[in-house]
C-alpha cells in the first residue's frame, strides 16, 4: 500500500489533535475549492495542493498502523505456539510423574503385603537371611532412586508450570497490544474515510489530476531490459503479477487479498521463500542491492521507516498493493522515496 506521492515533512508524526486540526483546515480548504469551481472565488493550486498533503499523511499513518498490526500478530501467533508446546511438554512431564508415584506405590503394597513386619523380626524369620538382605537392600535402593526421579521430576514440573505462567502472561500482553493496534487502526480507516471525502470535494479534473500526480515517479535509474537474478525470483514475480487486480486488504496476505508486506510474502511463498511477515522485517530478508542493480522480484523498500514495500518487474515499475480502496497494480518504481533494495 501506499500514497505514491513523496509525501510532505511537514506533519508527519503530529498527534491525534494535530491530525484532527489539519483535517479541519483541509475540509475547509477543500469547500473553498469547490465554492471557486462553481465561480464564487479564484480557483487556487495551494489548497489542492494541502488536500493532496492530507491524504498522502493519511496513507502514510495507516500503512504503518497495517505494519503494527502485523508484526503483533506474528508475535502473538508464536507466543501462542511456545503455550502449546509448554503445555506439550507439561503434559508428558506428568504422565511421567503419575507413573513413578504409581511404581513407588505398587512397591509400598508389595513391601506391605509380604508381612509389613519390623526388619529385625522378619530376619529371623526368614528361611534364608542372606536372601532377605539381598531383597531388602534391592527394595531400599529401587526406593531411593525412584524417590529421587520424583523430586527431580516434580521440580521439572514445577519450573514447566512457571515457564506456561510467564508465556501466558506475555501472550495476554501481546493480545492487549494487538486490540490497541487494531483501535488505532480503526481510527485511521475513520481519518482514511475523511480523506476520500475530501477527494471528492475536489471537481473531477482536480481528482484526475491527483491520480495523476500519485503514480508519477521520480528521477530513477534506467533499469529498462533486467531479468531476474534465478528462478525463484521469476516465480515470485509470476505469482505477484497473477495477483493483479485483487483488493488491497488490512492484515491480508493472500489470496484473495492482501496489504504491501502480504503481497511480497505470499508471493515469494508460491516460489517456496518464505519471507518475514512486515516490511520492516523484509527489508532484511536477503542481500541488499543499489536501487541500479535492481533486477525483477527485488523487493523495493520504500521511506525511512520502511512502512511499504514493493516489487520491482522491471522498465521501472514495480508491483504492490497501494492502500485501502486499490487494487494490486503496476507504479513507477520512484512512486515514493526508496530507502532500500532487497535480493531474497
Amino acid at each position: 500500500m501506499g500514497s505514491h506521492r513523496r509525501l510532505a515533512p511537514a506533519g508527519l508524526g503530529r498527534g491525534r489533535g494535530a491530525t484532527a486540526v489539519f483535517l479541519s483546515a483541509a475540509a475547509a480548504t477543500a469547500a473553498a475549492a469547490t465554492a471557486a469551481a462553481l465561480g464564487a472565488v479564484p480557483a487556487a493550486a495551494a489548497p489542492h495542493n494541502e488536500t493532496r498533503a492530507t491524504v498522502d499523511r493519511l496513507y502514510q499513518e495507516a500503512e504503518k498502523a497495517t505494519e503494527a498490526y502485523n508484526k503483533a500478530g506474528e508475535q502473538a501467533g508464536s507466543l501462542r505456539r511456545q503455550l502449546g508446546r509448554a503445555q506439550d511438554r507439561i503434559a508428558r512431564q506428568q504422565d511421567r510423574v503419575n507413573a513413578i508415584r504409581d511404581a513407588l506405590g505398587a512397591l509400598a503394597g508389595a513391601q506391605y503385603r509380604s508381612g509389613g513386619l519390623d526388619s529385625s523380626l522378619a530376619l529371623l524369620l526368614s528361611d534364608n537371611p542372606g536372601e532377605y538382605l539381598d531383597r531388602a537392600s534391592a527394595l531400599d535402593r529401587i526406593g531411593a532412586r525412584q524417590a529421587g526421579q520424583l523430586r527431580e521430576l516434580e521440580t521439572a514440573l514445577r519450573e514447566l508450570a512457571q515457564e506456561r505462567a510467564e508465556v501466558a502472561d506475555e501472550l495476554a500482553e501481546l493480545e492487549k497490544s494487538r486490540r490497541a493496534v487494531a483501535l488505532h487502526k480503526k481510527s485511521v480507516e475513520q481519518k482514511l474515510a475523511k480523506a476520500q471525502r475530501l477527494l471528492n470535494s475536489l471537481p473531477l479534473a482536480e481528482r484526475s489530476a491527483y491520480e495523476r500526480a500519485s503514480r508519477s515517479g521520480g528521477d530513477v535509474p534506467d533499469l529498462t531490459g533486467a531479468a531476474p537474478p534465478d528462478a525463484r525470483a521469476a516465480a515470485a514475480l509470476a505469482a505477484a503479477r497473477s495477483a493483479l487486480g485483487r483488493p488491497y486488504v488490512w492484515g491480508a496476505n493472500g489470496p484473495g487479498g492482501f496489504d504491501c508486506s502480504g503481497l511480497m510474502q505470499w508471493a515469494y511463498a508460491q516460489a517456496g521463500v518464505g519471507l518475514p511477515r512486515t516490511s520492516q522485517e523484509q527489508r532484511y530478508a536477503g542481500r541488499q542491492v543499489p536501487l541500479s542493480q535492481a533486477r525483477p522480484g527485488d523487493l523495493v523498500v520504500y521511506r525511512s521507516d520502511a512502512s511499504h514495500v514493493a516489487m520491482y518487474v522491471g522498465d521501472g515499475q514495480v508491483i504492490h498493493a497501494p492502500h485501502p480502496g486499490a487494487a494490486v497494480r503496476y507504479d513507477p518504481v520512484g512512486m515514493l522515496p526508496v530507502s532500500s533494495v532487497t535480493r531474497p
